[in-house]
């Protein structure tokens, strides 16, 4: 069975671009956030990465009305009751999430329809539990940016029904052309359980003066053909969703390496979150 209409809760990032690559892919998206200032800019996102693919020779201008015109855009929870499936992708909060979720619950009405989350680190029966449907809950964790990177992670609880995890690999893999890998519902997953510990590491070298961030970057680009270094990356993902990442998998297995480093609740503190604030390792606003 197909998807034809699907809720997306958050136009951030990654909302956005889950919306943007379903809609690409012919479905209608209802997509909520919190008011119409967020909602624009959100949909602000969209259009500009749509215009960025008309500009390359992608789509042209009747694709990109056509997929803007799959769009609706909404404030309210109860606009889902009709959906087939609602990916959550707000940040990365465990209260949020499922809050969140429970709200999702007492709004679709569907009972076979899917609630799933993009949270890109915290267990999926933390939150499938809060709601009266578990077997419906798994995790879909797209990576950023969505309508270019081509994994997802799909996350069964161990209380996810085989039809719920069959269906939301059918529709990663066939509806939108993503490679699917299956995890076991561990805090961080498969990606960020070896990706986090790394930029960690590399945040822990650049606070003992090591090497500067820079030269870390580096060396890592240059030494080990990495597209990015360890530092450029953290500052891509935001350092509060990297910090947010690395206490899930701490609090989970409760080692060092999992840890935040000082340094990087500093920066968070700070508001020094990376690229969408215009500072974090490296000073983007020049």
């Amino acid at each position: 069975m197909s998807f034809e209409q699907i809720g997306v809760v958050g136009g951030g990032l990654m909302g956005s671009g889950i919306a943007e690559v379903c809609a690409k892919n012919g479905i209608k998206i209802i997509l909520r956030e919190t008011d119409s200032s967020v909602l624009e800019a959100a949909a602000a996102r969209i259009e500009k990465s749509l215009d960025r693919g008309v500009k390359s020779n992608k789509i042209d201008e009747s694709q990109k009305e056509a997929i803007s015109s799959r769009i609706t855009y909404t404030t309210e929870y109860s606009d889902f009751k009709d959906c087939q499936m609602v990916i959550e992708a707000i940040y990365e909060n465990e209260a949020a999430k499922i809050e969140c979720f429970r709200e999702l619950d007492n709004h679709v009405v569907d009972s076979q329809a899917i609630l799933a989350s993009n949270t890109s680190s915290i267990p999926i029966m933390k939150i499938a539990i809060e709601t009266n449907r578990p077997e419906n809950v798994c995790g879909l964790h797209f990576f950023n940016p969505v309508p270019v990177l081509d994994l997802v992670e799909l996350i069964p609880s161990l209380v996810t029904s085989k039809e719920t995890i069959e269906r939301a690999h059918t529709f990663a893999a066939n509806q939108l052309g993503k490679i699917v890998v299956r995890s076991q519902d561990r805090a961080g997953f498969i990606v960020n359980a070896l990706l986090i510990p790394y930029i960690l590491s590399a945040i822990r070298m650049a606070e003992a003066g090591f090497a500067t961030p820079e030269d870390i970057d580096a060396g890592m680009v240059k030494g080990c053909n990495h597209p990015m270094g360890p530092l450029a990356l953290a500052d891509l993902i935001g350092l509060d969703t990297t910090m947010s990442v690395a206490i899930s998998m701490y609090e989970e297995f409760n080692e060092p390496l999992y840890a935040p480093p000082p340094m990087l609740r500093r920066m968070v503190e700070a508001g020094h979150l990376g690229r969408k604030t215009q500072r974090g390792f490296y000073d983007y606003a020049r």
